[in-house]
């Protein structure tokens, strides 16, 4: 159609699977037989029938029958409602429709092949509400038909809600009605009736061979129309196989049948009538067609009008014609034939309607959509006049051919990366294509022997993500078996050939999806094709696709203004296409670089490298020449072909913009994918018109200089708008594409981005699949549904054909750029932003994509150039002045570089990034005008550099704080982040000067409350600040608190002394080396009461106050405590020993509290040396100690082999005592002797030794001579005493002898001075005497004890006079 074009979208991209409402619909019939779907090449979401409803109170509703006929859907196109499928319990006979019932309903009427007439009330609102929140409300009712065998075949035609037609194959047919009152009953009640083609002669002859038709199937119908719905006529007009056209009438049947002919002025035949039997007939397909349409004119209601297409199955020329019949009562009359085209040679009619007066056809020309028009004028069909047709194909579009893939590889970038953009481009392939290629994809290399690759069993989020990763992925890089050398070549080849077997299947999927099926018409005149799976519009041409399609064509253009496209296309195919894309590289790396020079220079400095010319043969460029030289101004023409490439329709957005105040159109997911549509085949038409324009510069190079330079900046202006905008088309988008956090500025904003981020959604399940055009047509909120005034108005929003110099980045540029970025599309942005120069407004926008993109150091370095352009003393220039205030915050510029800064910290802050805030608020304090407040800057930056670890800067920005009250406030701060990160010497060498006591309070703070099991040990370092700062006696207090702590932790936890003991060890050995670098005087410190202070160690604390009664402290105090160094080595000996004896205690809850237990312990585990030590140290009795010590001694004298095996580490296997000479039992007794001798004495009086004896006694009568010896010279009255408790008495009388004759000696050597010097026990050496009588025999020695005795009481007898 000269002037018009189809626009398409696809359907699966708008209205995914995922979003239709599914409603199943059950059966009455019990003996229905299971359905199954027959596996089909074709994807089960294409189309196999569709039509088109449209009224003012539902907009344009569409069906489509799916899944081999099981579902049918039902999708609104005018609005945003959801999708909804009807899925049958069988297969569905084409053609279901809908109506619109009164203005509340939609009913839905189908014939399934088991005999079941369904229909589906569906409750609309109105205002174009449609079902939307009454989808619960949608009924259904069934109707089982009568005249039913086992499956029922033929052609379904449905004639309103309340009338059906099916066609038999045997030419019969069934006419099925029945009254829907709309009172909502499901019990749909339906009146069979069946008619056949004529008599009972003729009925009777067709069961005859020999008198009947020449072929059964002659009268099969194919195809059947009414008079459009809603209407009370009742006819329907059917077409056989054998071109007879016959009315029926209700309750009558057929009543005229006519013979169709390409000629004119045919009688109609009666009925039944036949053509000559003799003659053989060409039947007409079998399958249903859509060859009959009846219509009639407004003013004419008595005639109707019949419409029948005859193909010419065999015709070079056209595809058919039409025959046009007038119904007048029961009369049928030709009025004539109507030729298709030329352009419908070797097509396939689809479908035709009429509108008014206009006849619009549907052909599939080769897989592809194409609409022409004609007017219908009675009388010129009468007289046999010629029809004027008027073509309309779809929208130019790069199809991948094996060619065009060649041309894409010779860009830049990776083969695959290439392969994946071509796939990906939009309107390229839909979603179901995609889709549908990368299972089979899939399934073919699962197919292959052998394990499958890992991408092949990986599930993946997108389905970009599944194409990226499968394809190609059965391609591996091998070695030549021979060198061994990577066989580079052959992977690269076969890498290409899978993706381009991929895009074969591809392209293999999306021309099934491309065949057309219906015209529909919506408006006043609007036409709309549905294909398979995809749906377009008929518009009109905008200026730039007519002459794009023109010259495509080859045609020549009507309007001599525009003959240098005419030319420039031709220099286009002259220098071929590798030039043109070798012209299109270097066109985009020139617009990428700043423009520097005249650009009458640049372009000959680049010809000269780019030899354009030399691509010319002489013949070419001459002929070229003269061509151009035949116009009469070429400054003239190019301006024209600027205003042409570069140019919109703004009448057209007027007068749409009246249209939408009086009645605004609702909002349409499927217009804006026509408008993106149309926007994509405007842009690439005006790209490659600007590209030819382009050629001529470089053609016309050596002229240039005298060109206008105003003119080639304006060139260079609108060929960067193009290509920016051709780049743009090119781009598909992502419904999760999100917004960055930065710029989310209000609630809605946060809803927003909850709702994208689709958590809940199957992986499975399609969402909307837009290009990034038409994402930005919805931001828009454009609503015209109008083009191409909606795509012109959208153009002219986005700015991008308005620059008149490449040098200046405009306002609108700017502006576009800082929308992408705040869409979330990163990659477009920045790559635009590549094109325009470093104006102020770019680096802004180029800042905040390295920010969003996670360039923090890049984006912070821009940012801080840009604050010279803030203040009264910038210099900007108007249009970058423009540019830059409309992408800062609410559109304006910044008063100062100060107030710009506060900016950028705020916007560092909201990204979580803090080293820059406190970046910029330090380059604001560094500007701040004089008398402003910065204590909350200040705050900031000393804050900030607290967090980020930064302690000797923060330390600085601390000093550097005006405020007293600041500083202090931030000391802690500081102090604990110094000691969380390791830095506590760091933390000792800062000099805090007069704010050292707070310092100290923030430590001690940590000291008493911090668990002690937790890292930094606030203990350990308050210890390090005290011993720094020579307060030796509070580095001692806080240690042996901290040991006082873990104390109280392990008695309550008994479980975590194996732990703790360790480190309150280790406190108590800091605290008492801490407490001995003190005075001598002093080594003592106070400790702070506490409600259990006096019951913890209470032999060993010593209390300020004694005296005074518990009852008179106030609540809460307590007596303080004196803790002196005796005291802390007190305590670690005791925990040392307890430490000790732990492995020997049957459960950690037995910790023995009390010294004298775990000395037992420690001798009952064989652990003298510690034993004794330890016992020593805390002053215990030592006396079980030396009886335990003894009966070891004892054992290794009796049996050493048993004691050896034991552990005597700690006494028999010592350093020292290993070198004694002697068996273990001389080493044990020595070991016995020699701790006697150092533990025992006259302090003690030998008590160690007395128990030593008395447990030897108990086992054996042979005391060492060393041991009898020690009492002999310091306890002999003791031995005495001993004996006789044993029943020695040989040894009481030996030891009595002894103490006697010792005495005597004494005395003998000295003159006694008292009387008590010469005392002796007698009464004990009667009681020796008295025991050893009474023995028998008496002791060998008692005579001699006698004896003594009678000679000593002789001797002192003497004595006494003497002193007397």
């Amino acid at each position: 159609m000269d002037g018009s074009l189809l626009i398409s979208t696809h359907l699966s991209s708008l209205f995914p699977q995922s979003r239709a409402l599914s409603i199943y619909v059950e059966t009455q019939r019990v003996d229905a037989p299971l359905s199954s779907i027959e596996k089909e090449s074709d994807p089960a979401e294409h189309a196999l029938y569709s039509s088109v409803l449209h009224t003012p109170s539902t907009g344009t509703v569409l069906l489509r029958v799916l899944h081999g006929g099981f579902i049918v859907e039902i999708v609104s196109l005018s609005t945003q409602n959801q999708p909804l499928r009807f899925i049958f319990p069988s297969p569905v006979l084409l053609s279901p429709a809908i109506f619109l019932w009164g203005n509340d309903e939609i009913h839905l009427i189908t014939v399934t092949a088991t005999g079941s007439v369904y229909r589906a009330v569906i409750p609309v609102g109105g205002s174009l509400e449609l079902w939307r929140n009454r989808t619960q409300s949608i009924w259904t009712s069934e109707y089982l038909v009568k005249n039913f065998s086992v499956s029922m075949e033929g052609l379904v035609h449905i004639h309103g809600a309340h009338c059906v037609f099916i066609g038999q194959p045997s030419g019969s047919l069934m006419r099925l009605e029945t009254e829907y009152t709309g009172s909502g009953r499901s019990d749909d009640e339906w009146t069979e009736s069946i008619f056949q083609t004529g008599s009972f002669l003729s009925s009777f002859k067709s069961l005859l061979p020999t008198l009947g038709a020449t072929n059964t199937h002659a009268s099969e119908i194919i195809s059947m129309a009414t008079h459009p719905w809603p209407t009370d006529i009742d006819y329907v007009w059917t077409l056989s196989r054998d071109r007879v056209l016959r009315l029926w009438k209700p309750r009558i049947g057929c009543v005229v049948a006519k013979m169709l002919s390409h000629g004119v002025g045919r009688e109609p035949s009666p009925i039944a009538g036949r053509s000559s039997p003799g003659k053989a007939q060409v039947l007409l397909d079998a399958e249903r067609q859509t060859l009959l349409r009846v219509f009639s004119f407004a003013g004419d209601d008595d005639h109707f009008y019949i419409l029948a297409f005859l193909p010419t199955l065999s015709s070079p020329m056209l595809g058919g014609s039409f025959q046009l019949l007038d119904t007048l009562s029961d009369q049928v009359n030709e009025i004539g034939v109507i030729q298709c085209s030329r352009h419908t040679a070797h097509c396939h009619l689809q479908d035709f309607m009429v509108i008014g007066n206009v006849l619009y056809t549907l052909w599939d020309r080769q897989g592809q959509s194409m609409v022409e028009k004609t007017m219908l004028d009675l009388s010129s069909v009468r007289n046999n006049g010629l029809s004027v047709w008027e073509s309309a194909l779809c929208a130019p579009e790069a199809e991948l051919t094996p060619a065009h893939l060649e041309e894409v590889l010779m860009g830049k970038g990776s083969m695959a990366d290439k392969y994946f953009d071509a796939v990906m481009r939009p309107n390229v392939f839909s979603t179901l294509t995609l889709r549908t290629a990368i299972d089979q994809y899939t399934d073919a290399c699962l197919s292959l022997p052998g394990p499958p690759p890992n991408p092949l069993t990986v599930t993946y989020a997108s389905l970009e993500e599944n194409i990226a990763a499968v394809v190609g992925c059965t391609v591996n890089l091998n070695r030549d078996p021979s060198t061994g050398a990577l066989q580079h070549d052959k992977y690269w080849n076969a890498l290409k050939r899978d993706w381009e077997g991929f895009i074969a299947r591809c392209r293999e999927i999306e021309r099934s999806a491309r065949w057309p099926l219906v015209l529909g018409a919506q408006g006043q005149g609007d036409v709309i094709v549905v294909e398979r799976e995809r749906i377009s519009a008929l518009v009109a041409e905008d200026l730039p696709i007519h002459l794009h399609q023109v010259l495509s064509h080859d045609l020549r253009i009507a309007d001599s203004q525009y003959d240098l496209f005419g030319i420039l296309w031709t220099l286009r195919h002259k220098v071929g296409a590798q030039t043109m894309l070798s012209l299109e590289n270097c066109l985009v790396d020139l617009m990428h670089q700043e423009i520097a020079f005249p650009f009458a220079d640049i372009l000959k400095d680049q010809a000269g490298q780019f030899h354009f010319k030399d691509n010319l043969d002489e013949g070419a460029s001459v002929w070229l020449s003269g061509r151009l030289a035949s116009i009469d101004s070429i400054d003239e023409a190019v301006r024209t072909s600027l205003d042409v490439i570069g140019g919109l329709d703004m009448g057209i957005k007027r007068e749409e913009d009246e249209v939408e105040l009086l009645l605004p159109p609702p909002d349409s997911d499927w217009f804006k994918g026509l408008t993106a549509s149309y926007i994509m085949s405007s842009t690439n038409a005006r790209y490659e018109l600007c590209l030819c324009l382009m050629s001529l510069l470089f053609f016309l190079v050596d002229d240039l200089s005298d060109w206008d330079p105003s003119l080639l900046a304006e060139v260079f202006a609108v060929f960067r708008g193009t290509a920016t905008l051709h780049y743009i088309m090119q781009q598909p988008s992502s419904a999760t594409t999100q917004t960055p956090l930065d710029d989310v500025s209000s609630a809605d904003d946060v809803v927003s981005l909850l709702q994208n981020m689709q958590v809940s959604r199957n992986r499975n399940h399609s969402t909307p699949t837009y290009s990034l055009v038409h994402r930005l047509l919805i931001q828009t909120g454009d609503t015209s549904h109008v083009l191409p005034g909606a795509a012109h108005r959208f153009l002219d929003n986005m700015g991008l054909l308005q620059s008149i110099t490449p040098a200046v980045a405009s306002k609108a540029e700017v502006s576009f750029c800082e929308k992408l970025r705040v869409l979330g599309y990163m990659h477009v942005s920045r790559e635009l932003l590549s094109w325009l120069p470093r104006s102020p407004g770019v680096s802004y926008v180029l800042s905040r994509i390295w920010l969003n993109a996670g360039r923090v150091d890049d984006a912070a370095f821009i940012l801080e150039k840009l604050a010279g352009c803030f203040g009264p003393d910038n210099a900007l220039g108007q249009e970058d002045r423009d540019a830059l205030q409309s992408v800062l915050p609410s559109s304006q510029l910044f008063d100062s570089s100060y107030s710009f800064y506060l900016y950028m910290a705020t916007l560092f802050k909201s990204n979580s990034l803090q080293h820059y805030e406190v970046h910029f608020t330090q380059l604001a304090l560094s500007v701040a005008p004089s008398n402003t407040d910065t204590s909350s800057l200040w705050h900031t930056v000393v804050r900030g550099y607290i967090n980020l670890g930064l302690f000797e800067e923060a330390y600085a920005a601390w000093i550097s704080t005006p405020s007293d009250t600041q500083k202090r406030e931030h000391i802690s701060r500081l102090v604990y982040r110094m000691c969380e990160s390791n830095q506590v010497d760091k933390l000792l060498s800062l000099n805090f000067a007069a704010y050292a006591d707070e310092v100290e309070d923030a430590l001690s703070f940590k000291a008493r409350n911090a668990d002690p099991l937790v890292r930094p040990s606030y203990p350990h370092i308050l210890y390090s600040w005290f011993l720094s700062r020579g307060d030796y006696r509070n580095a001692a207090s806080i240690m042996y608190q901290r040991a006082r702590k873990l104390q109280g932790l392990w008695t309550r936890e008994p479980s975590l002394v194996t732990r703790l003991a360790g480190e309150q060890l280790e406190a108590y050995m800091i605290a008492m080396n801490a407490l001995s670098l003190a005075d001598p005087k002093n080594l003592w410190f106070l400790l702070p009461g506490s409600a259990d202070a006096t019951n913890e160690f209470p032999q060993h604390k010593f209390l300020i106050t004694r005296n005074i009664p518990e009852s008179r402290y106030s609540l809460g105090k307590h007596e303080n405590e004196i803790i002196q160094l005796t005291d802390i080595q007190y305590e670690y000996t005791l925990l040392s020993a307890q430490i000790a004896v732990i492995p020997a205690l049957p459960s950690l809850t037995e910790i023995l509290p009390l010294p004298s237990s775990i000395i037992l312990k420690l001798a009952q585990s064989n652990r003298f040396n510690m034993a004794l030590a330890t016992a020593r140290s805390l002053d215990v009795d030592m006396t079980d100690l030396f009886a335990h010590l003894t009966v070891q001694c004892l054992r290794l004298s009796h049996n050493p082999d048993v004691v050896v095996q034991e552990d005597t580490s700690d006494w028999l296997l010592t350093d020292n005592v290993s070198t004694w000479p002697g068996t273990p039992a001389d080493k044990g007794w020595r070991y016995m002797r020699e701790s006697l001798r150092r533990h025992d004495g006259i302090e003690t009086d030998f008590k160690y030794s007395k128990i030593t004896l008395e447990t030897i006694l108990t086992f054996q009568s042979s005391p060492p001579p060393w041991l009898i010896q020690v009492l002999e010279d310091y306890h002999h009255e003791y031995l005495i005493r001993v004996s006789l408790r044993f029943g020695n008495i040989e040894q009481a009388v030996d030891h009595t002898l002894s103490l006697i004759r010792k005495t005597d000696s004494r005395l003998a050597r000295e003159t006694p001075r008292n009387a008590g010097s010469m005392w002796l026990p007698y009464t004990l050496i009667d009681q020796v005497l008295v025991s050893g009588i009474a023995q028998e025999p008496s002791p060998p020695r008692l005579s001699e004890l006698r004896m003594e005795v009678t000679n000593r009481v002789k001797r002192m007898q003497k004595h006494i006079p003497i002193r007397s």
